[in-house]
């Protein structure tokens, strides 16, 4: 995919490597645990794994099915991290006898507690993040900055990062094979993390879409954009021929959209959701508008699948280009835009590094926070 950005600033030379001593992940979790009940609740740090490897590592070495084992996210395995992980406490009366075993292998517990339920996919607030950038010249330290500022104040699309499509970046071919009859695989849950990877990538190839209609909303007065839109290039490159609503805004509604004060346009029949928390809804006033620039509510997106609240009217049309409806899993709609929290930077000349902390809500990529800053793919070692 060609990856459109939200800000319009040239490429930004610097060095990000991904590994566990540039690229730190502390999970943060959804609520406080109960310090009793039957599941023991550790908080696990890992390198050079992934949460997959470290799941299946406790496993083996408790002797017990990976499924017993509950989880909130899948962390990066070139990084450090530290995550939640529960497991029913009658499989932990032996955990210190382990722990040699477990370092063995990269994996530390770093504490310890008890709650009521099992951990569920979804079960975490977000993330915080360490991350340090290298080759950073004082000129580009100014340019990263003033990047910064506008992201911090206006945030950002959230994309899938490229951790979701597997090394070569084609997890998602075989997520379409599977889902369309063409391949079948044994292990479920492999089968249903590359069903998962094509869903990913429908929602970025739709995100794309939309940040690409908006940037045409910002940038051209309102009889150009009436102009743009009726040009069948614009659809080119994306799965859709055709979406005629889009094509047939008067100019009273392209001056409405255009006046909109957030990066990213919402249009009428988008489905939004409270943010950080609560529930979906679709677009209806003036005001939600308002309250999605004050970052009281946030756009979503599709992930293709049964089971979910579609988008209507222009926003539907513009979504159901980018629908499988093959694709029988259970669907959802994801966070399209992002606010980061809590950032601080430290620039460090001596060194050319500038070490950057932050919080992202559950299932954003700080990845996608790093290309939106360099404006290009990041090189990973």
């Amino acid at each position: 995919m060609n990856k459109i950005y939200s800000l319009n600033h040239s490429p930004i030379d610097f060095h990000f490597s991904q590994n566990p001593r540039d690229f730190i992940v502390r999970e943060v979790p959804l609520y406080h645990f109960s310090n009793e009940g039957e599941h023991h609740i550790l908080n696990v740090r890992k390198k050079g794994l992934n949460t997959i490897e470290m799941i299946n590592i406790f496993s083996s070495i408790l002797g017990i099915k990976s499924s017993e084992i509950g989880y909130s996210g899948l962390k990066d395995k070139n990084a450090m991290t530290s995550q939640y992980i529960s497991i029913n406490k009658k499989f932990t009366q032996n955990l210190d006898s382990i722990l040699p075993l477990l370092e063995e292998k990269n994996i530390k517990i770093l504490s310890c507690t008890y709650h009521n339920n099992k951990l569920k996919i979804g079960h975490l607030k977000g993330n915080n993040f360490f991350i340090r950038l290298k080759k950073v010249t004082p000129s580009v330290f100014e340019k990263i900055n003033s990047v910064l500022k506008i992201i911090e104040k206006n945030g950002l699309p959230n994309y899938f990062g490229y951790q979701r499509f597997g090394k070569d970046g084609e997890n998602f071919l075989e997520g379409q094979k599977i889902v369309r009859g063409e391949l079948k695989i044994k292990n479920k849950r492999m089968s249903d993390f590359l069903i998962s990877s094509y869903q990913s990538f429908l929602f970025n190839q739709w995100l794309n879409f939309r940040v690409k209609i908006s940037k045409i909303f910002q940038a051209f007065e309102p009889q150009e954009i009436l102009q743009a839109l009726c040009m069948d290039n614009i659809f080119s490159e994306y799965r859709q021929t055709n979406i005629q609503n889009l094509k047939t805004l008067d100019i009273a509604k392209i001056k409405s959209i255009k006046n909109q004060p957030s990066l990213f346009k919402l249009f009428e029949g988008d489905i939004m959701h409270h943010y950080p928390y609560g529930k979906v809804f679709e677009l209806e006033t003036q005001n939600d508008i308002s309250r999605f620039f004050d970052r009281n509510i946030t756009p979503t997106g599709l992930l293709s699948g049964k089971k979910v609240l579609n988008a209507t009217k222009v926003a539907g049309e513009i979504e159901t280009c980018f629908i499988d409806k093959s694709i029988h899993a259970t669907g959802t709609r994801r966070f399209a835009w992002i606010w980061i929290e809590n950032l601080k930077y430290n620039y460090i000349q001596e060194n050319a590094w500038l070490e950057l902390e932050f919080f992202l809500p559950k299932g954003s990529y700080a990845t996608t926070l790093i290309e939106e800053i360099a404006h290009r793919n990041v090189k990973i070692d």
